[in-house]
């Protein structure tokens, strides 16, 4: 991205005003046009309010773009053209929150403020095998003030960018890398088998229709299963190890051969059976998924957080209907 890198603080400013509710593909095209006819907040400062609206059309929150230009003519005339290089300064500034201000701190000045995206969110949950969720102010506050002490205080705008770009390109939401990851000796979700589980989000524990993927991995008569401690649906009760998607993932022995490799480390395994898709209404939700049935000839180190059971203690544990209404039809 063209603002990646540059210390100039407009430029940093403007690409977190264009992408505070914007996707990056559709938010380039409006940044590059931005800059080509104002080159700074001078520029922007001097021009009609109808000619930015224009450039700013299909861009919506119209907001967004009335305190775009209060805070370039802030700067132009009150502050002589000067950006702000304070946190606190910048955070005073119209349509400037605490993201934006310490990106534009970090990277343009180099202050110690982390810049806490989802992928930040991600990286920290994941890594620290925390479950508070991410959308809530408790959640944001704890992740915040964990992301500061994490800081690189001498290079704070490279690790920002730098756990910013891991978090997108490795540590992904759905399919993360976790074979090939620096991290995976030293990260609590890989050893607990709960990558999948985290970071918790309110928002997605009370969405509708839910996709959840169990892969039921047996090595010898033993077989894995985990304990749901998160406060949502079926707490307390166990399952097998889960991927759970916002959408349906389409699962044949290509992709789930590679899906092991690429986040879990195993090179060796035979898939016994990939169900058929099931469904269970809730009272509130619709739970969509399949069963796929993988047993090893060795247990990984990804798995060894798993609890591994024998067969005959399955009976004893407490899974929820989804799990036990398909065992109860023969599939074993």
């Amino acid at each position: 991205m063209p603002w990646k890198g540059v210390g100039d603080p407009y430029k940093i400013w403007l690409s977190e005003v264009i992408l505070q509710q914007t996707r990056v593909e559709q938010g380039l095209a409006y940044y590059n046009r931005f800059i080509e006819k104002y080159p700074s907040v001078t520029a922007l400062a001097n021009a009609k309010d109808e000619t930015v609206f224009k450039l700013w059309e299909g861009l919506g929150y119209y907001s967004r773009c009335r305190n775009l230009l209060i805070t370039a003519r802030f700067i132009a005339f009150e502050l002589g053209g000067k950006f702000p290089s304070t946190y606190d300064e910048l955070l005073a500034l119209k349509g400037v929150g605490p993201y934006s201000a310490a990106a534009i701190a970090s990277f343009a000045y180099n202050l110690p403020y982390a810049v806490v995206d989802g992928n930040v969110f991600r990286v920290i949950a994941r890594y620290f095998g925390i479950d508070e969720p991410t959308d809530n102010a408790d959640g944001k506050k704890l992740f915040t003030a964990l992301a500061n002490l994490l800081i690189d205080k001498k290079e704070p705008g490279k690790y920002n960018q730098t756990i910013m770009d891991f978090g997108a390109t490795v540590c992904k939401p759905a399919l993360p890398l976790c074979a090939s990851c620096i991290l995976n000796n030293t990260c609590a979700a890989f050893k607990a088998g709960t990558v999948h589980q985290l970071p918790v989000k309110l928002k997605a524990i009370q969405r509708k229709n839910r996709w959840m993927y169990y892969f039921i991995f047996t090595h010898q008569q033993l077989t894995a299963i985990n304990k749901r401690t998160n406060k949502d649906i079926w707490q307390d009760l166990h399952e097998f190890y889960l991927v759970e998607s916002p959408t349906m993932l389409n699962w044949n022995n290509g992709n789930i051969q590679n899906w092991l490799s690429d986040q879990l480390g195993i090179h060796q395994s035979t898939i016994v059976k990939l169900s058929p898709i099931r469904k269970q209404q809730l009272t509130h939700q619709q739970i969509s998924g399949q069963f796929i049935h993988i047993h090893l000839p060795e247990i990984s180190a990804s798995l060894q957080g798993l609890t591994w059971v024998k067969s005959q203690q399955m009976k004893k544990i407490a899974f929820p209907r989804f799990i036990t209404a398909y065992f109860e039809e023969g599939n074993t």
